[in-house]
């Protein structure tokens, strides 16, 4: 099975993380990427069944490298321990909100939005949900919404930000640093034989929100 064929080789790889151990094991990483990359394609395919702009995508444009940077990183770690995908209109430097599967022993999610997006991105969410609240406020109280991903996730500002009238009764919903959902699931539950069919519904109750933020940046 695909999932067991990834899990087993990141579980090995988060004992064995460096490049010796790797390059011994090099056609088991072959063999957990291609399963991975199956798994991005048949999301790309369920997916843009209700996106359209999901559906061109190619799977290896959409999944990340599991190389770390470590220039910067006090942690030396030659390689990330998870496999992850960001499918999203016009690609991954796009800066558009999207689904993303993020697959790793112990801590794997789903999740959908934008992260971090740059500050000009983060105004023009801002602007938008200033001026069609209603809107947003109806997408995360739908029943679905909650019992799937509890509220927007993601770090806030302390203070409100500047150019937003201070009696602005949602002040809350313009804190947000990113702008995304999350669906978290442990390692038993994601290598069971019905989770695909279980993120197919999950990312499509997370398709209004993705589209709202998407409206906002363009």
């Amino acid at each position: 099975m695909a999932l067991s064929t990834i899990f087993n080789f990141l579980q090995q790889l988060s004992k064995n993380n460096n490049r010796d151990w790797f390059h011994k094991h090099k056609p088991e990483f072959i063999k957990a990427k291609e399963s991975f990359e199956i798994i991005t394609e048949i999301l790309i395919k369920e997916i843009g069944k209700f996106d359209k702009g999901i559906s061109t995508l190619q799977a290896k444009n959409c999944i990340f490298r599991i190389y770390r940077d470590v220039r910067f990183s006090k942690d030396k770690s030659p390689y990330k321990t998870n496999f992850g995908a960001f499918l999203v209109p016009d690609g991954k430097k796009s800066g558009n909100a999207g689904y993303y599967l993020h697959l790793e022993p112990g801590g794997s999610f789903l999740a959908g939005g934008v992260y971090m997006p740059a500050s000009d991105q983060l105004k023009k969410i801002r602007n938008y949900i200033f001026e069609h609240t209603d809107e947003l406020k109806q997408i995360i109280s739908k029943p679905t919404f909650k019992k799937d991903f509890g509220e927007i996730s993601g770090d806030t500002l302390k203070k409100s930000p500047r150019g937003y009238p201070a009696d602005f009764p949602d002040m809350d919903l313009l804190k947000f640093k990113s702008y995304i959902v999350i669906k978290e699931y442990k390692k038993s539950a994601a290598i069971e034989p019905d989770f695909l069919n279980e993120a197919f519904v999950i990312y499509h109750n997370m398709n209004s929100f993705v589209a709202y933020i998407n409206k906002a940046l363009n």
